[in-house]
């Protein structure tokens, strides 16, 4: 079962969010330090997509 995580991490002094679809927290987080080697992994937590609408992060594109 696939669930949408949100994954936190600070790459060059900038903190963004990334949505990542995954069967786990840790997949997910591996999956962002994939694509992104240099980015720093700050918190994983699954979306809560009510509360993501009302406090949008800035957000960085990454596979999904």
């Amino acid at each position: 079962m696939t669930l949408e995580f949100t994954v936190g991490i600070n790459l060059a002094g900038d903190r963004r969010s990334v949505t990542v679809s995954a069967e786990d927290a840790l997949i997910a987080a591996l999956k962002v330090k994939h694509e992104t080697p240099q980015a720093m992994i700050n918190y994983v937590r699954r979306r809560n997509r009510r509360g993501d609408r009302r406090h949008p992060h800035k957000s960085f594109t990454t596979a999904g």
